[in-house]
């Protein structure tokens, strides 16, 4: 005899692990991912933020009455039209990922004992409300593809996508003097993280009003401009001018930096020249590691006071190893920031006036340390 009560308490049971499965996420962004390969140019950290948010405002809306709320369907269409993915790549990733949270419901439901009747009742309800977000994020898209300017912007891609990559796409003729860009002069390579629709079409037009060219090229925000605007709405990073047949190069260099610096927290326009270290140092991950190791390997990352000892070190050598800067930007004491200081010394060997290659040596570990440290906390 069935108890329905149990069924659909071990049915909630089941939404509310899911829910809380971060796992869940990695997951579905995987399959979404794998099912096109315009899906999988994005960065992985940026789609499996969208993932996530969507899969926590499903299973909320699924799990209580009332109007659904697809804010997060609504922001993710239009920043996919912001990036530039393709409508066709984008039903690819909203459909595989569909597909791949259904198998997983249906597999821990059979685990968990949940009747079929039961089980099929409930994967009906979350395919409605998946079909309703899939309808969202297309009209979201094309709601924010109009506000682009799509056609004008398809050209530019085209450009880019030709100058930068080496790409010409089917169909499309890519015109670089109808840019004005021109193979015997200079041009600054950017690049941006902006995601934000409106943001987008601001840094878009600053570009245009300098001479330069920008649209999306594999998930970000690209281009070529004579001239650089006095600001950006976003992380831009961007490389002295060069001439066009270095274009890719430039280009692959502002990726490399803009990956190395995005968790820092910098907004604004920045030169690669002035991230040039940290560009540097970001391409030899194991090398980090082996320095953590020796360097600091007597410190505990799960250790509040450990952790506030690299923070203060890290912030102690960014400020040019000077107390005062230091507390101040640390709004503490001086004698705070001395004690510590000593402390890690103690602890570790730092030393007291390191020449130039131990500075850099002992800031790359501190950088780099597993507990992950959040910028001079």
């Amino acid at each position: 005899m069935h108890h329905p009560q149990t069924h659909e308490d071990a049915l909630s049971g089941l939404l509310a692990d899911l829910a809380r499965d971060e796992r869940l996420a990695d997951d579905v962004t995987r399959a979404a991912r794998v099912g096109d390969p315009e899906i999988a140019r994005l960065p992985w950290e940026e789609s499996r933020r969208h993932v996530d948010a969507l899969l926590r405002a499903g299973f909320a809306a699924f799990t209580r009455d009332g109007e659904p709320d697809f804010a997060e369907a609504d922001r993710f269409g239009a920043e996919r039209a912001a990036l530039g993915v393709p409508v066709a790549a984008l039903l690819t990733g909203v459909h595989a990922g569909r597909s791949r949270v259904l198998e997983v419901a249906v597999s821990r439901g059979r685990a968990a004992g949940i009747p079929y009747d039961v089980m099929l009742h409930a994967l009906l309800r979350l395919d409605r409300y998946g079909i309703l977000l899939e309808r969202r994020v297309v009209d979201a898209y094309r709601a924010a593809e109009r506000d682009l300017g799509r056609d004008h912007r398809e050209a530019r891609i085209a450009v880019l996508r030709s100058l930068l990559l080496g790409e010409e796409r089917e169909g499309v003729v890519a015109d670089p003097a109808r840019f004005g860009l021109r193979p015997g002069e200079r041009y600054h390579c950017v690049v941006s993280d902006v995601a934000d629709p409106a943001a987008a079409r601001r840094l878009e037009q600053a570009f245009a009003r300098c001479g330069g060219v920008l649209a999306p090229v594999a998930g970000r925000l690209s281009g070529l401009t004579p001239r650089l605007p006095a600001d950006s709405p976003a992380l831009t990073v961007c490389t002295p001018a060069v001439p066009v047949d270095q274009a890719p190069a430039a280009y692959a260099l502002c990726l490399t930096t803009l990956r190395s610096v995005r968790d820092r927290g910098l907004t604004g326009l920045h030169s690669v020249v002035g991230l040039a270290t940290e560009t540097a140092l970001a391409a030899q991950p194991l090398l980090a590691a082996f320095l953590g190791e020796a360097l600091l390997g007597a410190l505990d990352p799960r250790d509040d006071f450990h952790r506030d000892l690299v923070a203060t070190a890290l912030a102690y050598l960014d400020h040019g190893q000077r107390l005062d800067r230091t507390a101040d930007a640390l709004h503490l004491h001086p004698n705070t920031v001395r004690y510590r200081l000593r402390r890690l010394q103690e602890l570790t060997g730092l030393p007291d006036h390191p020449s130039v290659p131990e500075t850099v040596r002992w800031w790359w570990a501190l950088r780099s340390w597993p507990a992950g440290t959040p910028e001079h906390r």
